[in-house]
């Protein structure tokens, strides 16, 4: 395959438009044919910089902001990968709400929200292809791949950087719905413990709790009592990776189907009872933006396999 390269560093000043965005985000859609697992490195390692200096992931971009790619050897890039019919009609039958500004999904499990080394399209490659009419259309926030639920992506950067503002505010309400191991006593609902990403060998992501990371608060409200679980509603305080599934585990109630923080034993009698996926789902989103001084709230229905799920344990606990 013919490659390209920069031989040397390569320098970008960042536009109005691009300000309040991910750096990651941003490498993520400007170096289309790098892996997303090189692109995190290279922030990692610092050969990436912002106006001279190392950044997080996380970092938001300002108008100005000079940026330093360095020098490297790309793929050609080639035509974006086109989603397939049976997920164009997925997709499209899991709209829950859409204007001039917004697009809300229900998230499907088992779909990434952006294609990378092991998967060629993920949400927000099937989502521009299937509107051409939006160049602009990008991802509000994420979801871990085998979470469902409520996905929300912005038509306008303008839009984008209001909702990421109201994020950093903490003025977007999230409430998830997870069946968990075991039954939750009302003093560990609050789990207020602070959490630090972790990269493995390949640039597998691991949370840990840690007293060196960063602030985070999840609450769980009890819903349904099963035998040997509960279903419960989390309402992040915070947005960090993993944040539900680890301070459920940090509780000892990991969440059923949890494949890297979960319980083995308690997998395989949820995997007995037909569950073949993390039961994490982003029921509700709400927030209001500023511009239009429109509250949006908007509710995914659960899958039809959690509800099967939740159908057996119903009968094992008559």
């Amino acid at each position: 395959m013919e490659k390209s390269s920069f031989k040397t560093a390569h320098y970008l000043t960042i536009e109005p438009d691009f300000a309040g965005q991910r750096i990651d985000n941003f490498l993520l859609t400007y170096l289309k044919s790098m892996p997303k697992t090189r692109i995190y490195r290279l922030l990692r390692k610092g050969e990436v910089r912002v106006n001279k200096k190392r950044i997080q992931p996380s970092y938001r971009l300002q108008a100005g902001d000079h940026i330093r790619i360095p020098p490297m050897q790309l793929s050609e890039q080639k035509s974006p990968a086109k989603p397939s019919l049976s997920l164009k009609a997925l997709l499209s039958n899991r709209i829950l709400y859409e204007d001039k500004h917004l697009l809300i999904i229900n998230k499907p499990s088992g779909v990434p929200v952006h294609g990378g080394t092991q998967v060629n399209i993920g949400i927000i490659e099937a989502l521009r292809s299937m509107y051409p009419e939006l160049p602009h259309l990008e991802l509000a926030h994420r979801l871990d791949s085998d979470t469902s639920g409520c996905l929300v992506l912005a038509k306008k950067r303008s839009i984008l950087r209001e909702l990421h503002g109201l994020l950093r505010e903490g003025k977007v309400h999230k409430v998830y719905l997870a069946l968990t191991k075991g039954h939750w006593k009302t003093s560990e609902l609050t789990v207020d413990v602070s959490l630090q990403k972790h990269y493995l060998q390949g640039g597998e992501r691991m949370v840990k709790v840690d007293r060196e990371g960063k602030s985070s608060l999840t609450v769980f409200h009890p819903v349904e009592t099963f035998q040997e679980a509960m279903l419960v509603e989390a309402t992040l305080h915070t947005g960090r990776t993993h944040q539900i599934r680890v301070h459920a585990a940090y509780k000892k109630h990991p969440i059923a189907g949890d494949p890297k923080y979960g319980d083995k034993e308690f997998n395989k009698k949820m995997r007995e009872l037909g569950l073949s996926r993390l039961f994490l789902h982003a029921k509700t989103i709400e927030f209001e933006l500023p511009s239009t001084e429109q509250t949006i709230k908007v509710t995914a229905p659960l899958d039809e396999e959690l509800m099967d799920t939740l159908s057996r344990m119903r009968s094992l606990s008559c």
